[in-house]
């Protein structure tokens, strides 16, 4: 098998102002919309974001309800006290603080329109 690019994709009532958000707060593009879908990308993340909008019916039907809980889309950035100066400037609401792990992780949380958790890390170590 050869992976040639990789996605996380994850339900949301609303789709468009998850899009919104990352393309406003951290700098992703759209690649490709329709009703209730929307494919984010940016050239060094690594992968893409895909929002899809509840109840779709290109769903399989045991998944149309389902909403992205329990999951933290995080990403690994250079300059940390910058990002979370930078997006409290914006006066996006930081729900979690910048926090350190014992293990050397250090690392702050948002949380998009539709409750996404977007949490930016670093690592000291």
């Amino acid at each position: 098998m050869k992976i040639t690019a990789s996605a996380v994709s994850l339900n949301v009532a609303d789709s468009e102002a998850s899009a919104a958000f990352l393309v406003r707060h951290f700098g992703f593009a759209q690649a490709m919309a329709a009703d209730g879908f929307a494919s984010l990308a940016r050239d060094d993340a690594g992968m893409s974001v895909v929002f899809l909008r509840t109840g779709l019916e290109t769903l399989p039907a045991d998944q149309r309800d389902d909403h992205a809980t329990g999951l933290i889309l995080a990403f690994v950035v250079d300059d940390l006290e910058g990002e979370l100066a930078r997006l409290e400037g914006e006066g996006v609401a930081i729900t979690m603080p910048l926090t350190v792990e014992p293990w050397g992780e250090r690392a702050f949380q948002v949380r998009d329109p539709n409750g996404v958790i977007v949490q930016l890390v670093d690592w000291n170590g």
